[in-house]
């Protein structure tokens, strides 16, 4: 069984960085940019990612890694962390463009342009962070804090208790979900 590379996720890798810098102000269409949500088909997630980058349109795919034994085998796969979405960063002509894949149900706009941006940094910092996640739905509030120390150091989030244990989430409001990772709770503050 062949093994393949992690696929591409982000495109380009400067996209949460500044995406400042991906307009040109020469440039009309590009000026134009903004952050939109694919909804794609069943398992179309990493196509689409594909599609997007050979069209050149900026985009980001959480992915996160999945271990599992096949056949007394350990395989490591690299799975959407939201099953289902693509978050897309372009103009409107980009938009339609991205529908030429025929792999989308739908397209959402976001109202809240920084703080879908803000979320999406959070969250690929908690994934580099290689820490197990668990994929959490349907958000309910809880105190917001902020990662003082350590690798996670600046991360937002909301605190979760889970079997005894203490939970950092951080979720993507726009989706109401979120990915947790376990911490302790004394590298926490709260936001007030």
């Amino acid at each position: 069984m062949p093994i393949l590379s992690e696929e591409m996720r982000l495109f380009p890798e400067s996209l949460l960085e500044d995406t400042a810098a991906l307009t040109e102000p020469d440039a009309d269409e590009r000026s134009l940019r903004r952050w939109w949500v694919l909804y794609t088909k069943a398992r179309q997630e990493k196509a689409v990612a594909r599609d997007l980058a050979g069209y050149e349109i900026p985009f980001y795919l959480p992915l996160t890694e999945k271990h599992a034994v096949y056949r007394r085998r350990r395989v490591t796969s690299h799975v959407p962390v939201f099953a289902g979405y693509v978050f897309l960063y372009g103009s409107e002509q980009e938009r339609v463009r991205s529908l030429t894949t025929n792999r989308l149900s739908r397209i959402l706009e976001v109202g809240d342009q920084d703080r879908l941006l803000a979320d999406l940094r959070h969250l690929e910092r908690l994934i580099a962070s290689r820490a197990p996640l668990t994929v959490e739905s349907r958000l309910v509030p809880g105190d917001r804090v902020r990662v003082r120390r350590g690798l996670l150091a600046g991360v937002e989030g909301t605190v979760l208790t889970r079997r005894g244990c203490t939970r950092l989430l951080v979720s993507v409001n726009f989706l109401q979900r979120g990915a947790s990772v376990e911490i302790d709770d004394f590298l926490l503050e709260p936001i007030r």
